[in-house]
């Protein structure tokens, strides 16, 4: 077909609209089927017509790989549909799209299917920041798409806008909280004054929490998310490892108090930022529960919501909100994705590519500055703040502001206790970890409560 010339006249709706009949096939093969997969197939069904006409192209569900054959999975899941062999699926498949999580054998799976020449949706975040440069290569190397708008909270477009909007800038820092479960946990010991395992409880009863919740109160997801958005953001190979990860678990019914104090509010924050320095240029990729002012747009979020602030030199500051989990806000980005590939399938060509030329090595913790929310349980005696302020001081690390409260009597043997919370200007991580030490073997300390970084001033 020949460029149309420009004094030919604009083609009409119809013209430029075959009927579905005319349009080609893509066949779809789908990896798993649980709440996710199960609602996507429900919007194919529901959709199909208006997103053969996006697309150009018709999609056929040729298949539905899941581990249970015998599992009823609803009227969305046609049972004739249903196998258990994904590797003979995949090699029929055109698009495949991965729902089934895990390292293996969903690794394997799109490994296969792209040498088959197929186009690969994941919303599988582990397996992207352990194996992402593995899937990247086997893309290229076949000349097929890799999208995974899915991979980081769910619904926000977050992924393309970072990847190809914001492609002709250059983004400085990427902070947000990208995790519903530890959202809610969080949001929720602050309006209730619950403890973290109440909250859990509840997040579980409710399904904002897994039964074995690790990877979420841990931070693993949130890192996997952050080395994601490192990794496009700064063109450089950012995995899961490279990422400083807290979870929430040592988090408080008394740090919440402490923060509501101070006038701020605990989150569980995904930071990735660029690091300028005289002999270059580094960055930095980390997750931390974290003290942000209430006035903050991230202490708003509540629930399991999830929200990101992207800081780019030309486009400013940008802020995505909106559900971060679940199966239709989570199929929604997973349709998004499948349209895109579908698309470029049907042309002939294939989307961005994977972006890693800048090479820039990660930061490691200890060389970073941060302020800091230090709680410690001390001797209530004179002179021991003295040598509390005297410790900080001598790593470097000077006091914005301190508050003692008595706690009374202690055990048999010794004088009275009282709470100190310390807040620190920015001081290195290292410089913090030497005066943390030294506090553990302090006799007028007992306990080192809590050790929190402040954020978003």
């Amino acid at each position: 077909m020949t460029p149309r010339e420009s004094s030919d006249p604009a083609p009409t709706a119809d013209a430029a609209t075959p009927p579905l009949e005319q349009l080609p096939t893509l066949r779809v093969a789908v990896l798993g089927a649980g709440t996710v997969g199960s609602e996507v197939l429900r919007l194919i069904q529901q959709q199909g017509k208006d997103l053969a006409q996006r697309i150009g192209g018709r999609l056929e569900v040729i298949g539905v790989a899941v581990r249970d054959l015998e599992r009823d999975r609803g009227e969305h899941v046609p049972t004739e549909l249903l196998t258990a062999d994904a590797s003979a699926l995949v090699r029929e498949a055109d698009l495949v799209v991965e729902l089934m999580g895990g390292i293996e054998p969903a690794r394997s799976l799109l490994l296969e299917a792209m040498a088959h020449g197929a186009s690969v949706v994941t919303a599988n975040k582990a397996l992207l920041a352990q194996d992402g440069a593995e899937l990247y290569e086997a893309a290229d190397e076949h000349g097929v798409d890799l999208y995974f708008e899915a991979a980081v909270a769910g619904a926000i477009p977050l992924v393309r806008p970072v990847r190809e909007s914001l492609a002709g800038d250059r983004i400085q820092r990427v902070l947000g909280i990208v995790n519903g479960t530890t959202n809610y946990i969080l949001d929720a010991m602050t309006r209730t004054g619950a403890s973290f395992e109440d909250a859990l409880a509840t997040a579980q009863e409710l399904g904002y929490a897994e039964a074995d919740p690790t990877a979420d109160v841990q931070g693993h997801d949130a890192a996997a998310k952050a080395s994601i958005l490192a990794s496009l953001a700064f063109h450089t190979r950012v995995r899961a490892a490279d990422v400083h990860c807290e979870g929430i678990t040592a988090v408080t019914a008394q740090d919440i108090i402490a923060a509501e104090r101070m006038g701020r509010v605990i989150k569980l924050l995904s930071i990735v930022e660029r690091i300028e320095e005289e002999a270059g240029e580094r960055v930095s990729a980390r997750v931390y529960p974290a003290l942000i002012p209430e006035n903050h747009p991230l202490a708003s979020v509540s629930e399991a919501f999830n929200a990101v602030f992207i800081e780019a030199d030309a486009a400013g500051s940008l802020m995505f909100y909106g559900q971060g989990a679940g199966g239709s806000p989570t199929a929604s980005a997973v349709l998004g994705d499948l349209v895109s590939v579908a698309r470029a399938r049907v042309r002939g060509g294939v989307g961005p590519r994977e972006s890693r030329y800048a090479g820039l090595d990660v930061v490691p913790l200890t060389e970073l500055r941060s302020a800091f929310y230090l709680s410690l349980t001390v001797e209530d005696r004179p002179g021991v703040l003295a040598e509390i302020a005297g410790t900080l001081s001598e790593y470097g690390i000077s006091i914005s502001t301190i508050h003692q409260e008595p706690l009374g009597a202690q055990e048999e043997g010794r004088g009275a206790s009282a709470h100190i919370g310390i807040s620190t200007h920015r001081a290195l991580e290292s410089a913090m970890d030497a005066a943390l030490d030294r506090f553990s073997t302090s006799a007028a300390v007992l306990s080192i409560d809590s050790i929190l970084r402040i954020e978003g001033d």
